[in-house]
């Protein structure tokens, strides 16, 4: 009877062990011991923190502009894409104006930063 249950710790704690070995890998790229030691205490996948933890850049903030610097025509909000350049978003009225802009960005640049100044 004792090497019975003996024998069902055992597999209870084999069974155990590798699921939460098979958790810490499945979180992403894990090396040393102590990190899976910690069995990922206090740290959460695709939070703003842990990319600042990372070392990468801070959240792009949007330009804001309502007029496709490209065009010149108003942007319609449910047609409009956007493109980040240098840690800002700008917003356009077609994906053929991002183009057109990432050939001289500094051009419509100073036009997305007069029609915010009007």
């Amino acid at each position: 009877m004792s090497k019975r249950i003996l024998m069902i710790l055992a597999v209870i704690s084999l069974v155990l062990g590798i699921n939460k070995l098979s958790f810490a890998m499945s979180c992403g790229d894990h090396s040393g011991d102590q990190q899976l030691a910690q069995a990922h205490s206090g740290h959460e996948h695709g939070t703003a923190e842990a990319v600042k933890e990372a070392g990468s850049p801070a959240e792009a903030i949007n330009a804001g502009n309502k007029i496709c610097p490209v065009s010149g025509e108003k942007i319609a909000e449910d047609l409009k894409t956007t493109y980040e350049y240098e840690g800002k978003i700008y917003n356009f009225c077609c994906p053929a104006c991002i183009e057109e802009f990432k050939k001289d960005p500094e051009k419509y640049i100073k036009k997305v930063e007069e029609e915010l100044k009007a």
